[in-house]
């Protein structure tokens, strides 16, 4: 990279985004997520370049990075995203409860695979397992384009729901007490203080957004919200909280019936500004998803995943994602399995976490591979899945035409 001109650089970065809008558009008729796309295409070109040898080495830290922001910015995505209403209550707390048995057993699974195979500390295996537990929703919700509006809708909060209890889960484990009455009351505290810091915040960067006499305000928004964000972290707070809640308040403003409030900030004005950020925030997400996705599909070594111990434990793992999916909606909720069973993908999530685990926490025998692993299958088999339910679903369209 050293040797290469400016102007080739920002050659090689223009043509990246034009070939992740290229990809955007592709994956409307192939019904394959962009992301993954430009994972397996980051995978490719690792592999040329270890074939040709030009010894491109990509930072740990880029892909933390963008995986910090990515995250940041999924979460106000799906905030702004998720419309509530008296008509989504039971909607709302069935994929709430789907997201959280679905991770509790998921985390069981993988942490108990670990446990057996490593030998090492439970609280160690958890930590690792937790990342592993969360369906990703960076490369579900762009997959559900061939579903029924009320399939979408249930994997989109379903999705949106276990990022956010994977986060939440992960940084209570951090804790130096797990299961001790004044860690779960300080979590529980934590949270509540963190959803009165939302709601003031949230005030705050909608004045910012519908008062401030610069017209450059939106990236300002976006800084403030990953200072939030990085800043709750250092603190222990569960600080994507505030993110969350200022996505639902703008999308759902006129809920509030607050008469002072809707007096300050009209529902017309609110709804104007809330169409520009939800615009702004898609194009920015496209942007760092791009980046990420690819860089980290080319941070992966396939000679690495192909291991022997890398396939056995990943696939394991990957067996008990499908059967924790299986058991809840075949025996629980007794609805439709497929396609639903087939949404197991981890991604963007499972990454960030990963790399934020502390020293003190790592499994010294764990193999990185295991991670890629996943991430790769699982996304694969949802990719697979989704080519199937769809000529199902033209073959049985056409057997009613038909009749």
């Amino acid at each position: 990279m050293g040797n290469l001109s400016a102007g080739f650089i920002i050659i090689i970065l223009s043509t990246i985004v034009v070939v992740s809008y290229l990809f955007s558009i592709l994956s409307n008729y192939i019904k394959v997520p962009s992301v993954l796309l430009l994972l397996l295409t980051g995978v490719a070109v690792r592999y040329i370049s270890d074939q040709q040898g030009w010894g491109v080495v990509v930072p740990e830290k880029i892909v933390e990075l963008l995986g910090a922001v990515g995250l940041v910015m999924i979460v106000l995505e799906a905030g702004l995203d998720l419309r509530l209403a008296k008509s989504k209550v039971s909607l709302i707390r069935n994929s709430f409860f789907a997201a959280m048995f679905v991770f509790l057993l998921s985390l069981a699974g993988i942490s108990s695979v670990l446990l057996f195979w490593l030998h090492e500390a439970p609280i160690k295996c958890i930590v690792y397992a937790i990342p592993l537990s969360i369906m990703s929703s960076s490369i579900v919700i762009p997959s559900l384009q061939s579903l029924s509006e009320v399939k979408k809708e249930f994997l989109v909060y379903e999705a949106s729901f276990s990022d956010i209890i994977g986060i939440v889960f992960f940084n209570y484990c951090l804790g130096s007490e797990i299961v001790t009455l004044h860690a779960i009351g300080g979590f529980f505290l934590n949270i509540l203080f963190a959803v009165v810091l939302s709601l003031i915040f949230s005030i705050l960067l909608f004045l910012i957004l519908a008062r401030s006499p610069v017209s450059i305000k939106f990236f300002l928004v976006f800084a403030l919200l990953i200072l939030l964000y990085e800043g709750g972290k250092m603190l222990g707070l569960p600080s994507l909280f505030i993110i969350l809640i200022f996505g639902l308040l703008m999308k759902n403003w006129d809920l509030l019936n607050i008469p002072v409030i809707n007096k300050l900030f009209p529902l017309k004005e609110v709804d104007q500004t809330n169409k520009y950020l939800q615009s702004i925030t898609m194009e920015t997400s496209f942007l760092v998803k791009t980046f990420f996705f690819l860089i980290f599909g080319f941070s992966i070594d396939i000679q690495v995943i192909a291991h022997s111990e890398v396939v056995l434990i990943g696939s394991i793992i990957i067996g008990v994602l499908w059967l924790a999916r299986f058991l809840y909606l075949k025996y629980l909720i007794r609805g439709s399995v497929y396609p639903e069973v087939i949404f197991i993908p981890r991604g963007l999530v499972t990454i960030v976490i990963f790399y934020q685990i502390p020293d003190e926490f790592k499994l010294s025998t764990f193999n990185n591979g295991i991670l890629f692993y996943v991430i790769l299958v699982t996304s694969l088999i949802m990719m697979i899945g989704l080519l199937f339910y769809k000529k199902k679903t033209a073959a049985s369209t056409n057997e009613i035409l038909k009749m």
